[in-house]
């Protein structure tokens, strides 16, 4: 049998160059699913990404789902791309394990958790004031270095990661503190700032937006003293005096004591996000 995907329109061209299509999945041109395609804007357009992969039940467990998924890599090569990026749910085991099986690695995680009703206190030795503009100067001049070598450090070319990091301020952050619905706060501890966490409004999950955690860091020499978790009971208080019912965050999947961290405050997993190089 021979498994092919078929378009069900042309080709979609961005001004910016982005590319994306949807196709059939067809078995002896017989369609069995469906598959969306397209170019990663945030990371420039050498990366590809499989949006959606469907196969129809009286189809599935027949190896469809993976021979597509190869498919989809031919087709992304042929686009220029040098690596394909893809998604799935926790509890699609079956798609975890076809990801896992072509080699894709995972590199991170999307996480949630519903915002509490009531404001959660923050350590009594703390405080927290909004970020002010020479403090910004000195964050927003490093963190988009770190972001983007955060990134290079996981395999991802430095055109890309500098072009997503680039890409992320440029979106989040287009008038720096005073853009709307953005807050960037600091934790202080006996008059010194001890870090400081980036707040903005986003899609939490699929059609449902809340709060979403862009940035999160406590300085390096103040790290182990229980500051990170101060910081995300911040977010949270953040999130409710918005209005949000929801609060989002991404992490490095290798990032353990970040995951444990989150994990123990009831965040949980929405999504994991994995990667291959297309050689």
């Amino acid at each position: 049998m021979t498994t092919t995907l078929r378009p069900t329109g042309p080709l979609q061209q961005a001004g910016d160059g982005g590319k994306s299509r949807s196709y059939e999945v067809c078995v002896n041109s017989r369609r069995v699913g469906t598959i969306e395609l397209g170019t990663h804007p945030g990371f420039g357009h050498k990366a590809g990404i499989i949006k959606a992969l469907r196969i129809d039940e009286p189809d599935r467990r027949r190896g469809r789902g993976t021979v597509a998924a190869l498919a989809a890599e031919e087709v992304l090569r042929g686009w220029g791309c040098g690596q394909v990026l893809a998604s799935a749910p926790p509890d699609a085991v079956p798609a975890l394990h076809m990801l896992e099986s072509l080699g894709y690695t995972e590199r991170s995680r999307n996480m949630a958790k519903p915002v509490p009703p009531r404001a959660p206190e923050l350590p009594a030795d703390v405080e927290s004031r909004p970020m002010n503009d020479a403090e910004y100067e000195i964050w927003e001049a490093q963190a988009s270095d770190d972001y983007a070598r955060d990134w290079m450090a996981r395999g991802v070319p430095p055109e890309q990661a500098r072009a997503k990091a680039e890409a992320s301020h440029r979106e989040i952050l287009p008038e720096g503190l005073a853009t709307p619905g953005v807050s960037i706060s600091v934790l202080v501890h006996a008059g010194t700032v001890v870090g400081h966490v980036w707040i903005a409004p986003s899609e939490v999950r699929p059609g449902e937006r809340g709060s979403w955690v862009f940035d999160v860091a406590v300085t390096e020499d103040q790290r182990g003293k229980g500051y990170g978790r101060a910081l995300m009971l911040l977010a949270e208080r953040t999130a409710l005096e918005t209005g949000h019912s929801l609060l989002g965050l991404h992490v490095f999947a290798n990032n353990t004591p970040a995951v444990r961290l989150y994990e123990s405050l009831q965040y949980a997993t929405t999504n994991r996000n994995f990667f291959k190089q297309l050689l």
